[in-house]
């Protein structure tokens, strides 16, 4: 058995835009239901009506969706997002039930139907067709697959990628220009970042490099928190004949778009961190026009060559957590993007104007609306190395309680980044705050 993507493709027409609430929600039932999945209590109801990000009484419900650790402060919610409660027994039921009908479930009902269904459910909440997506096994597969299987670099032309961008990728660039006899130019990102100058920097990169021909970019930085222009940048690639492929990791379910929005032919993005389903869990997108520029991984021959599922081929993988997609997606439209967006956006906001008049705290990311989400680095002044900001979290940690990770990488050096998911409380980044009072001194 190939693993996840081994069904045979859906005929009839795709569904691109995003369906209705209701019909989402039916949609997500019933095929819960067809998987044998049925939950033993629906998920607990919110408003209809969108919440305003300042309305702590309304988060504190979705809050009460989360089973949270009381032994700390979790404020480092960018590596993965927990499951809420009823994701979390979905995902249960459906080890239990895999662990019980093993094989012949596999077999007969998830490989033939169940994963087909899943796919079609992903595609419309991503407003993409069904034919343009595959799912994975996160955003650095998906990422390493669409960068090592780029066939149109040629010897002598030249990738960029930015200082900001994710390692793993920054690592496939480096492989694949090795192989291919290319050149690779970094795109520095200035601080303080603007717009202006973020675009700057790519357009200065972009004819400091005539022979460009492939351009990494990132939604939302993971080392500062920093909300890329995609679109302008996208644009100004294509204008010079530049491909484009673009790390959402961080940006899908935490800011509000659909992925034929963003202009970029080759996307990746992670299931696990912002919608909320078990580790393990991403997407590739190839634009339907483009997906011949884009090679078959390692030789794939369970899908045809014009099947973006033959550009992904990871084996047998864990069938309970992709059987767990769709309850993640309900809570995640039961909550909305939009408004998820706007609440951590209001958190980031609350700490972040308390300490900004500190004299020795560096904010990285701007206030810019649109250029920020829930992730914000900070760096104290005079504390640029690596080791300086690792003993930097382990004091926030062992004396605070506060959970934080180092990030290492950007112009300025090493910094500390900060991430609230919706469970956190004010009353927590009341504390990150006191705690940053006494150790910028």
């Amino acid at each position: 058995m190939g693993g996840y993507n081994r069904s045979p493709p859906l005929h009839g027409p795709t569904m691109p835009d995003l369906p209705t609430r209701r019909a989402f929600l039916h949609a997500a039932a019933a095929l819960a239901a067809a998987h044998g999945a049925v939950a033993k209590a629906a998920v607990p109801a919110l408003p209809s009506t969108p919440a305003a990000p300042d309305d702590d009484a309304y988060w504190r419900k979705v809050a009460d969706h989360y089973e949270v650790s009381p032994d700390f402060i979790n404020l480092e919610n960018a590596y993965y997002g927990i499951m809420s409660k009823p994701v979390s027994e979905d995902f249960k039921r459906n080890i239990d039930l895999l662990n019980r009908d093993n094989s012949r479930y596999l077999r007969r009902e998830f490989d033939r139907d169940g994963i087909e269904a899943i796919r079609v459910q992903l595609a419309q909440h991503l407003g993409a067709p069904v034919e343009e997506i595959a799912i994975t096994r996160g955003a650095t597969e998906s990422l390493q697959n669409l960068i090592s299987n780029y066939k149109p670099l040629k010897p002598g032309d030249t990738i960029l990628h930015a200082d900001l961008d994710y390692d793993a990728m920054i690592y496939a660039i480096n492989d694949l220009a090795e192989r291919r006899g290319a050149r690779v130019g970094v795109i520095r990102i200035p601080e303080p970042a603007t717009r202006q100058a973020v675009l700057d920097a790519y357009e200065q990169a972009l004819r400091d490099h005539p022979r460009v021909r492939l351009l990494l970019l990132t939604h939302i930085s993971h080392r500062t928190g920093l909300v890329f222009p995609v679109d302008e940048i996208t644009r100004m690639a294509k204008q010079r004949g530049v491909d484009v492929i673009l790390d959402i990791a961080q940006s899908w379910g935490q800011i509000d778009f659909r992925v034929s929005e963003l202009q970029a032919d080759f996307i990746g993005g992670n299931l696990h961190k912002w919608i909320g389903a078990p580790l393990g869990l991403g997407f590739i997108y190839v634009r339907k026009a483009r997906l011949a520029d884009i090679g078959v991984h390692l030789g794939d021959r369970d899908y045809p060559a014009t099947d973006i599922r033959s550009r992904v081929h990871s084996g047998t993988l864990n069938a309970a957590s992709i059987m767990t997609i769709p309850k993640a997606l309900q809570m995640h439209a039961q909550i909305g993007a939009a408004a998820k967006g706007a609440r951590l956006r209001h958190l980031r906001d609350y700490w972040v104007r308390q300490v900004r008049g500190l004299d020795k705290v560096e904010i990285l990311t701007p206030d810019t609306p649109g250029m920020y989400g829930a992730v914000t680095s900070f760096r104290i002044k005079g504390l640029t190395k690596p080791e300086q900001n690792n003993a930097l979290v382990a004091r926030l940690m062992d004396e605070f309680g506060i959970f934080t990770v180092a990030r290492h990488g950007p112009v300025g050096g090493s910094c500390v980044r900060v991430t609230p998911a919706l469970f956190a409380r004010t009353a927590q980044l009341d504390q990150l705050v006191a705690a940053l009072r006494k150790l910028a001194v």
